[in-house]
């Protein structure tokens, strides 16, 4: 099929570009952008007159379930969700149901995904055997099956020469480490942040040194091994500091942040409201502020959705005993874009923590329009104007603290291997 997208203004963060530009797609690829080919006639045309014509987003944490919890979500419901939300690529941590390591696991994902053909999946292998923390994986061959790198999800590594050894394997094989830093000692048995909130509620909480002395640790160890690291979810002002110190002393780290972290705070769960429990959780307003800083300052140079789909019952009975987490998928877009509406950052910038800074830390294809680049496309209607509605979203986890948010951006057509895998009608 031959398809173009004319009248749209083309935002591509890899080379600065944001200029009114047609794009014409033959066999999943872009094959010209401005000028249309010799002898192109097109079977179907997208007229994206005012919108923004942007790469496929990546999100870089999203928690899928293939097995024993199907009826919260399977790579099927999710890509879906995924594809409503303008994303193309996600990434799938290990600590998911079955865990990510064996070849075997990575096989079954990657079939399920193909199956789906709304998007590429892409999971990160397990560090640890059963993420125990004791026993390093066969990252070789991990790595041959499909993983793009190595992480321990939610489960600390307790003990630091087992992490030190992980570092060093992984550095000698050029590979990537992808850490969510958590004291588990400090985090205890906490469910909010660590602050007036918590007193107020009774609830126990989590100082803001279970991220920040885990970070420092991680820091000293990727100095002294040299290995790769990108560092999930951010929630901490100082963490931000944490990190532009280590990028200012040459060290190879990035970071991201959730989107909701970038918009949400302790405040924001008011009467024990259990669709803003999270983890890392929502901290302080000045903490959310920094992470917008750091975001602007480009030491955060990814936002995430955090995508951890539940069902029902989950977000059921008092706060602490509910199952901490946010169904992102398919307000990662609008809530990005809703910085850009508020002057928090760039639309450059915006598009670029979405796209090609993603891409650039995974090491994958993807994140750019240009010729001969596969043909992942998100285009978006930014005089949307609808109000944010989790019961209707296509995800099976309808959790989402957001109800009744208000948008200015929305996913109009999203483009997979240049086939439309969503259209908003």
């Amino acid at each position: 099929m031959n398809l173009q997208i004319i009248n749209g203004r083309v935002i591509n963060p890899a080379n600065q570009l944001d200029a009114q530009q047609d794009i014409f797609i033959t066999d999943e690829k872009i094959i010209a952008i401005g000028e249309q080919p010799s002898g192109f006639v097109a079977d179907q045309t997208i007229d994206a007159s005012g919108m923004i014509v942007c790469p496929g987003l990546i999100e870089m944490s999203a928690r899928i379930r293939e097995s024993g919890q199907e009826h919260a979500a399977t790579i099927e419901s999710e890509t879906r969700a995924a594809a409503a939300g303008g994303i193309t690529s996600l990434c799938v941590p290990p600590d998911i149901d079955p865990l990510i390591d064996t070849p075997a696991a990575v096989e079954l994902i990657e079939e399920r995904a193909k199956k789906a053909g709304r998007a590429m999946v892409y999971p990160i292998g397990s560090l640890t055997q059963n993420l125990d923390g004791d026993l390093l994986t066969e990252m070789v061959a991990l790595k041959a099956a499909g993983c793009i790198g190595f992480s321990n999800g939610r489960k600390p590594i307790h003990n630091t020469l087992v992490l030190r050894r992980a570092m060093e394997y992984a550095a000698s094989l050029n590979l990537t480490l992808f850490i969510s830093a958590t004291d588990p000692w400090l985090q205890a048995q906490g469910c909010v942040h660590e602050g007036a909130v918590s007193a107020r509620l009774g609830l126990s909480g989590i100082p803001e040194t279970a991220e920040t002395i885990a970070l420092s640790r991680d820091l000293l160890l990727i100095e002294q091994t040299g290995v790769s690291a990108h560092f999930h979810n951010l929630s901490c002002g100082k963490s931000v500091k944490l990190i532009q110190a280590a990028q200012d002393k040459g060290l190879p780290v990035t970071a991201d942040v959730s989107a909701h972290h970038l918009h949400l705070t302790e405040h924001d769960i008011g009467n024990y409201d259990s669709y803003s429990h999270v983890t890392p959780p929502l901290r302080s307003i000045r903490d959310r502020d920094q992470l917008q800083q750091g975001l602007r300052d480009g030491v955060i140079s990814a936002i995430c959705s955090n995508h951890k789909p539940l069902d029902n019952d989950a977000k059921l009975g008092p706060f602490a005993e509910t199952t901490p987490g946010i169904s992102g998928l398919e307000t990662l877009l609008s809530l990005t874009m809703k910085l850009v509406d508020d002057d928090e950052i760039t639309l450059q910038q915006a598009i670029a923590s979405l796209t090609y800074h993603p891409a650039t830390i995974l090491g994958i294809e993807g994140g750019q329009i240009k010729v001969g680049a596969q043909a992942d496309i998100c285009i978006i209607n930014t005089d949307a104007n609808y109000d944010c509605q989790p019961s209707q979203f296509i995800s099976s986890g309808k959790n989402s603290p957001f109800t009744g948010w208000l948008f200015n951006n929305q996913v109009s057509h999203t483009l997979f291997k240049g086939e439309t895998v969503f259209h908003k009608g």
